[in-house]
């Protein structure tokens, strides 16, 4: 993860660059804020709550607080996304 706009520099959001390399993936967990989402590269299967799905380059993804997400890259290419998420407490527990 990088930090693009951390809370000390945005009042509102925070702004952060995940890379999950091909091969790799996010484990079911879920964080108390939401999540705004823009594909900026790459294919993965995402699972959001009971919803699974292929998010591909371009499209945006909603993640409410408190429900379950997951990753898992698809192909050869590291699947990179844009996240927002509130300046705000949060708390990320894995689902087992």
């Amino acid at each position: 993860m990088k930090m693009l706009l951390s809370q000390d520099e945005s009042p509102n959001f925070a702004m952060r660059n995940f890379i999950i390399e091909a091969g790799g993936h996010m484990p079911p967990h879920t964080n108390i804020v939401e999540h705004e989402q823009y594909v900026l590269s790459g294919r993965a299967l995402v699972q959001i709550g009971d919803e699974t799905f292929e998010a591909n380059a371009g499209d945006i993804l909603l993640i409410p607080a408190g429900l379950s997400h997951s990753y898992k890259t698809l192909g050869s290419e590291a699947y990179s996304f844009l996240c927002l998420v509130p300046n705000s407490e949060d708390s990320v527990v894995l689902i087992k």
